[in-house]
């Protein structure tokens, strides 16, 4: 039988969560009275975990806690700056988590975390008692590391953009409005931060849309990294759909930001100052305010955890996945956070039964589009080990620098094929 790499994505996606469903030999309830689990935040890793919760043991009750009515995807964001994508087209809601698999959803905010009480308190002052509780906070910025930025700074200046949204629509409008000619700038963080939208696939979709409208402008990209995931691949396909048009300064070249001027819309870096019409600066990051204010990170600004059940190594009895966790080696993106969501409903299932959660075994892929016919991939599997959360050789994959045209161009194919597996099995 021949597999498409559009089969197998979507084999990848029900396989997980099938063999997740195998670890207990189907979803009968084995509780006498019904347990309550609590999930903040309603992301890939949030809304996977409180899906599967429900598949996993019906009776639970499970609530998801999420203030807004519907969660704009970081995925595919960059597509948006292109015209590759509309904002409705990467937009989801919890219709369908709450009619169809039986989720409470709560659209607020969590302003507090009891962990001794086991309550959640939310912006409108209602607790919620819980045996279990996930979060799923996504991230937040150091707003204090590069003098002269700011949120203000970010809301009307020189957007981030690194949380889908408004910020996605603000540097939209600022790349039409900018004039034939003039320079962008995209500011990358030191490593880790959340990927996607990544700065690279970024750039790229930026020249695809300036190639088209604005053919005289260029990027320049200021990073105080001397090398980025798939840079090869990256580099070969910015000299072939884009020569000239995209500068990279990595460390070394003098690229580290030390400074931003919002009103002359200039970024100081070691060697000189930039002027760009459109500056993109994403700040350091940490993990999302919840976790922050309830103590569940450590001086790195992330979030430990038991590696077996992404169990809050600080207190116990929470779960933190996605984007704020510390997990190894696995990268900081959707997927990754939807494959932790389902280890973790696993997890909680068995931890709720008296029983010892199994071994994990994790999952990611990234797909990044450099043109609309033309995307490059990076897959990792990954496993438990002494050192906790490692991948596993040769069992990833990234795409030959060599890719034929016709490979390119079905890259970027999965991609598109590998979104709508994602958003419907989650959301879906």
């Amino acid at each position: 039988m021949n597999i498409t790499r559009r089969d197998f994505n979507k084999l990848l996606v029900s396989g997980i969560a099938g063999s997740t469903l195998g670890m207990f030999g189907g979803t009968r309830s084995a509780f006498a009275a019904q347990k309550r689990v609590v999930v903040i935040g309603g992301g890939f890793g949030g809304a996977s975990a409180a899906k599967y919760l429900k598949k996993l043991d019906p009776s639970l009750s499970v609530t998801l806690v999420e203030p807004k009515a519907a969660y704009i995807t970081c995925p595919f964001s960059n597509w948006v700056l292109a015209g590759l994508k509309t904002m409705g087209e990467i937009t989801q809601t919890y219709a369908v988590l709450a009619a169809r698999h039986g989720v409470e959803v709560i659209a607020e905010t969590a302003v507090s975390i009891d962990a001794a009480k086991l309550t959640v308190t939310l912006s409108s002052g209602k607790v919620l008692e819980y045996d279990r509780l996930v979060v799923s906070p996504g991230i937040d910025f150091r707003w204090d590391t590069i003098p002269g930025y700011s949120q203000k700074v970010a809301e009307t200046k020189m957007p981030h953009a690194y949380q889908a949204g408004p910020q996605t629509e603000l540097l939209t409008a600022q790349l039409r409005a900018m004039k034939n000619g003039e320079t962008v700038l995209i500011c990358p963080p030191a490593m880790p931060f959340r990927c996607p939208p990544g700065p690279y696939e970024r750039a790229s979709l930026i020249a695809c849309y300036l190639k088209e409208q604005k053919p005289k402008s260029k990027i320049v990209i200021l990073d105080p990294k001397d090398k980025f995931s798939k840079q090869a691949l990256f580099r070969k396909g910015w000299e072939r759909l884009y020569p000239g048009m995209i500068e990279w300064r990595g460390a070394a070249a003098g690229g580290k930001v030390q400074g931003v001027d919002a009103e002359a819309m200039t970024v100081t870096t070691e060697l000189d100052v930039v002027k760009g019409a459109v500056i993109n600066i994403i700040p350091p990051q940490k993990a999302g305010k919840i976790a922050v204010d309830a103590g569940l990170i450590d001086t790195s600004g992330w979030c430990p955890i038991n590696p077996v059940s992404f169990e809050s190594t600080l207190h116990p009895g929470i779960h933190v996945i996605g984007d704020a966790c510390v997990a190894g080696p696995m990268p900081k993106s959707g997927f990754a956070a939807s494959s932790q969501g389902k280890v973790t409903a696993a997890a909680i299932v068995r931890l709720l039964r008296g029983q010892v959660p199994a071994p994990p075994s994790l999952v990611n892929t990234c797909y990044s589009l450099i043109g609309p016919a033309y995307g490059v991939s990076v897959a990792g599997v990954y496993k438990l080990s002494p050192e906790g959360i490692v991948e596993i050789p040769g069992s990833g994959g990234l795409t030959p620098i060599d890719a034929s045209d016709d490979q390119l161009n079905q890259e970027a194919m999965f991609a598109r094929g590998w979104y709508n597996n994602i958003v419907n099995d989650i959301w879906g």
